[in-house]
C-alpha cells in the first residue's frame, strides 16, 4: 500500500498537530505549513503531496489564493477548512478551485473519511473502465480526459461530475441527486455548488459544453448532439 503524504496548512499550532496525530494514525505522511507562504512553498519544494489541507484565514496568503496557486500547475485533490461556514466562503472555496469544504469544528472522523474517499478516486488502482460520449473519452483509471484526442485539465470534483453525467446520459438529474452522488456522503451545502461546477466544466468542454443540458426547476441531463 502506498503511503500518501498530507500537507497541512494551518496558523493555528493546535490545529496542525491534532490533524498531524490523526493522519499520522491513519499511516499519511504529514507536512506542515503555519502561512500561505509556507504551504506554496512546501507544495513546490515537495513533488510527492498526495493531498492538500487548507485553512482558509492564514497570514502572507489565505486558503483561496493558495489554492489558486496550486490549481495553475496541479490537480491535486485540495480539502478547504474554516471556521465561518457561510454559504459565500463555501462558493469562494469551489470557486478556488477545492475539492472539499468543511467547516470548522472538524469532526475528525470525517475528515478521515473525505481524504480517504479523494485519495481512493484520484490515486486508484487504475483497473476504472474507459468511457466515451460525443467525443469526450473519460479514463478512469488514469483520471483522464480528452476531447477528440486532446487532453484538457478538469479538477477532481469536474472529473467526478463529468463521470457521472456521461453514466447517466439521457437522465434526467436534479441537484440534490447530483450532490449525493458526486460528493456522496452526507451533503447539506447549497445547490448552487452544483451550477457552479457545471459553468466551469462547460467552459473546459468548450463546444461540447452544450451537452450538459440545463432542465430549469430541477437539475441537468447530459446529452451529446446527434452526429
Amino acid at each position: 500500500m502506498n503511503k500518501y503524504k498530507i500537507l497541512v496548512a494551518d496558523d493555528e499550532e493546535r490545529m496542525r498537530k491534532l490533524l498531524r496525530d490523526f493522519l499520522v494514525r491513519e499511516n499519511y505522511e504529514v507536512t506542515e505549513a503555519e502561512d500561505g507562504q509556507e504551504a506554496l512553498t512546501a507544495f513546490e519544494r515537495d513533488k510527492d503531496i498526495s493531498l492538500i489541507i487548507l485553512d482558509v484565514m492564514m497570514p502572507k496568503f489565505d486558503g483561496w489564493e493558495v489554492c489558486k496557486e496550486v490549481r495553475k500547475s496541479s490537480d491535486v485533490p485540495i480539502i478547504m477548512l474554516t471556521a465561518k461556514d457561510t454559504e459565500s466562503d463555501e462558493l469562494e472555496s469551489f470557486e478556488s478551485g477545492a475539492d472539499e469544504f468543511i467547516s470548522k469544528p472538524v469532526s475528525p472522523k470525517v475528515l478521515m473519511a473525505r481524504i480517504a474517499a479523494l485519495i481512493r478516486r484520484t490515486y486508484g488502482d487504475g483497473e476504472a473502465s474507459v468511457i466515451n460520449a460525443g467525443g469526450i473519452v473519460v479514463d478512469q483509471g488514469a483520471h483522464t480526459v480528452s476531447i477528440d484526442g486532446e487532453f484538457i485539465e478538469l479538477s477532481f470534483k469536474e472529473f467526478e461530475l463529468l463521470t457521472y453525467f456521461i453514466e447517466n446520459e439521457g437522465l434526467a438529474l436534479s441537484r440534490d441527486k447530483i450532490l449525493n452522488n458526486v460528493w456522496n456522503y452526507d451533503y447539506y451545502g447549497d445547490a448552487r455548488t452544483i451550477d457552479t461546477h457545471v459553468k466551469k466544466l462547460r467552459q473546459k468542454l468548450g463546444d461540447k459544453g452544450s451537452y450538459i443540458k440545463t432542465i430549469w426547476g430541477m437539475g441537468y441531463k447530459f446529452e451529446p448532439d446527434k452526429e
